[in-house]
């Protein structure tokens, strides 16, 4: 193998930087030639491609967000659309391709190496829903922004008897609020996997209120699961509480990506590398137990969801 790719594709994640220099830096003293892919599969298929060259990717591992861009192309799954972006990477020589980002991500990946062109997935997603993966790259930066602004929610609420209800990101999957449940010590805790009862939420916050004489509550709830403007209404109007309600929405991507999303993006550019050496392709790095493999992205795909349930057992028993 002579030339290889990088691209991002699906949600920016912080860590993308640290991973594409990995991959880059990794590429060129093992004597390849590194092109960046620039938005994600449509650059792909629109020749979006450049020669990357070690001062390229210079100073980008503190950077949040992707220099490559990423876009998302529909159409990728049709395969006379994959066809020209095969032409495209054949027309430079590109042998191999390293795909940064979720499922989707993944998906064409796999589609690409069965058309002839070796690809390995690095997981970039902030809500840390690549089952077979124990963190993405991406999720600490993510999580440690939730648990900042949830600690500066705490300091008004408890100044004004105020429950705020704060919305994260991670609809499929709940590891954002769980995580920042139990380090922000946050009354509530609502994810797809515990369920949404209103009525028992509203009787939680009363508990909390009377027996536990709380002055504050914070409930930490994953987006797509209620109206929380209305739950906060509900919060006001059935408890004692002022209910409050705050959307983060995108702030969770941004920012300069923590030690944690550094060393573990480079540590995934680099094994991904070293795979698409060995003839690797249709696959995706993992991190299990403190260990990095290949995966085949198809077994990936299909791994069961981690259960997070002595994680929720314990929030409920300290709070």
């Amino acid at each position: 193998m002579k030339k290889i790719g990088v691209l991002t594709s699906g949600g920016d994640a912080p860590g993308m930087n640290a991973a594409i220099r990995a991959v880059v830096r990794s590429g060129l003293i093992q004597g390849l030639e590194v092109y960046g892919v620039f938005n994600g599969y449509k650059g792909l298929v629109e020749n979006d491609i450049q020669k990357l060259t070690r001062s390229d990717v210079s100073d980008i591992v503190i950077k949040g967000g992707t220099i490559l861009g990423s876009a998302r192309l529909e159409d990728f799954k049709l395969e006379e659309v994959r066809k020209k972006a095969i032409d495209n990477l054949n027309a430079l020589g590109i042998e191999g391709l390293i795909v940064i980002g979720g499922d989707g991500s993944y998906r064409g990946a796999k589609a690409l190496t069965d058309m002839g062109i070796n690809c390995i997935g690095l997981p970039g997603t902030i809500d840390n829903d690549i089952a077979a993966t124990d963190y993405t790259i991406g999720f600490d930066t993510a999580l440690n922004t939730i648990i900042e602004n949830v600690d500066k929610l705490r300091d008004t609420s408890s100044s004004h008897h105020r429950c705020s209800v704060v919305e994260v990101m991670g609809n499929r999957c709940g590891d954002l609020a769980l995580f920042a449940g139990i380090t922000c010590g946050a009354e509530v805790v609502i994810t797809k996997e515990t369920g949404f009862d209103e009525q028992e939420i509203l009787e939680r916050l009363k508990m909390f209120e009377v027996k536990k004489k709380k002055r504050h509550a914070i409930v930490i709830i994953s987006e797509k699961i209620t109206d929380v403007d209305l739950l906060a209404q509900k919060i006001s109007q059935h408890t004692g509480f002022a209910g409050r309600s705050t959307v983060l929405g995108h702030i969770q991507r941004g920012g300069s990506p923590t030690a944690r999303d550094r060393i573990l993006a480079t540590q995934y550019g680099d094994f991904a590398v070293s795979e698409l050496i060995r003839g690797g392709g249709g696959s995706c790095v993992c991190f299990v137990d403190e260990q990095f493999r290949a995966v085949p992205i198809d077994e990936a795909l299909k791994t069961p969801k981690k259960s997070r349930k002595e994680l929720f057992e314990l929030h409920q028993r300290l709070v």
